[in-house]
């Protein structure tokens, strides 16, 4: 089924030549994944979801006492999320905005209630707004309602409804976003379009596909670039709705600049093609950033930042911040530069080549050949924690889901899972 547009005029891709202006910057984080209830001198290693809590129906003596900035077994502390803002800050002083692709409320989440939802939603807003120097612009995750991944559709006849999320942050990112997009979220399912001061650059957080194309449209019209903020992985939603997604994209494709997500956890990135059949440089047509997450419980905490060319707003290079010490003492450093780490792989990068989904292809093709190259990639998805051995079929799954940024295309063996 083809989604509808206002109109589809015949379009080259553009083409994106910089000037070698100076970048501006763009911090990205995601999954904080706060626990409230982080307690010093509890089980760490304890048989719940996540630990690091006085669970009523533990006992005995405490044989893994958590530290006071994280554990492995445990969501994160609030002292851990005060240090990540200070040091996007550090890192990024001059940053125009910070992106945030959502998920606020740690993993207890059997426990998680209304109450609690406001509660922690609150506190996060208000910590951002007392570290982060510059707007915000987030998406809703899937963690921030209760029960967890309950958004219902409007029309849908339930005592569990989400509009409290909604209009939580209506009034906690309007100091950001501004009235009108404040308003548009709390009534458009938490999707909202802001045009940043002095760039027009624009944001959707929030699929709601008819609103997005409405955006999109009112951007192109304007001649205007657009951001695209989104909480979860396209390749790992239904079909029909990634489908209509990359639709959305193929029209747009000239005003979009770039994608940016969340969700997964992990530091990856996805494609999309003009044409899935025919997968190459020339076909790849836009790119899919996905930020790791604060959280311990999937590796080192890290957050991600973009240099930005002003001109055309391409990405000219992502850089991964992490923390080695959490635990112990932050201590955040760079990880790596995409830009100094891959681009000697790939050759020919020129200083004002951006990063853009040619790139990213060709270095999929790099990783086919050169398993050296796709080793250090995997290793890095974790961010210096615990590496997951991937060869073989591992390592063509893999490849493969670089390349589906429409689910259809994925490589991926379905499971029931919930995140």
């Amino acid at each position: 089924m083809l989604f509808h547009f206002p109109n589809w005029p015949l379009q080259l891709p553009r083409k994106f030549v910089s000037q070698g202006r100076k970048p501006f910057q763009v911090v990205h984080f995601s999954d904080v994944h706060i626990d409230r209830q982080y307690t010093l001198g509890s089980e760490a290693n304890c048989t719940q979801n996540i630990c690091c809590r006085n669970f009523s129906d533990l006992s005995g003596p405490v044989k893994d006492p958590p530290q006071p900035f994280g554990n492995s077994h445990c969501d994160s502390p609030s002292d851990l999320a005060d240090s990540m803002l200070d040091a996007t800050r550090e890192f990024a002083p001059e940053a125009k905005f910070s992106i945030f692709t959502g998920d606020v409320i740690e993993g207890a989440t059997w426990l998680v209630d209304e109450s609690e939802g406001l509660q922690d939603l609150g506190q996060w807003n208000a910590q951002m707004t007392a570290k982060v120097g510059y707007p915000v612009y987030g998406a809703i995750g899937n963690h921030d309602a209760a029960p967890m991944n309950s958004f219902p559709r409007n029309n849908t006849e339930s005592t569990i409804g989400s509009q409290w999320v909604f209009n939580t942050q209506n009034s906690g990112w309007e100091r950001w976003i501004g009235v009108t997009a404040a308003d548009q979220l709390r009534h458009a399912s938490g999707s909202y379009a802001v045009v940043v001061p002095d760039i027009s650059l624009r944001a959707d957080p929030n699929g709601i596909l008819a609103f997005m194309v409405g955006q999109l449209q009112a951007a192109e019209d304007a001649g205007e670039l657009v951001c695209a903020i989104y909480r979860g992985a396209i390749t790992n939603i239904s079909l029909l709705k990634s489908n209509y997604y990359d639709q959305i994209v193929q029209r747009y494709r000239n005003t979009i600049a770039a994608q940016f997500f969340g969700h997964s956890h992990k530091d990856q990135f996805e494609i999309a093609y003009s044409d899935f059949s025919k997968q190459t440089a020339e076909t790849a047509d836009s790119i899919i950033f996905i930020a790791p997450a604060l959280t311990p419980t999937s590796g080192n905490a890290a957050f991600k930042v973009y240099d930005i060319d002003p001109e055309t707003f391409e990405v000219m290079d992502a850089k991964v911040y992490m923390n080695p010490s959490f635990h112990v003492k932050p201590q955040w450093q760079l990880y790596y530069s995409a830009r100094e780490s891959y681009g000697p792989f790939v050759g020919g990068l020129q200083a004002t080549d951006s990063l853009n989904p040619a790139f990213w292809h060709n270095l999929t093709e790099v990783f086919e050949t050169n398993d050296t190259a796709f080793q250090l990639f995997n290793t890095r998805i974790s961010r210096g924690g615990a590496v997951d051995s991937c060869t073989d079929d591992c390592k063509t799954t893999t490849i493969c889901d670089m390349r589906a940024a429409r689910s259809q295309n994925n490589c991926d063996i379905q499971r029931r899972v919930f995140n």
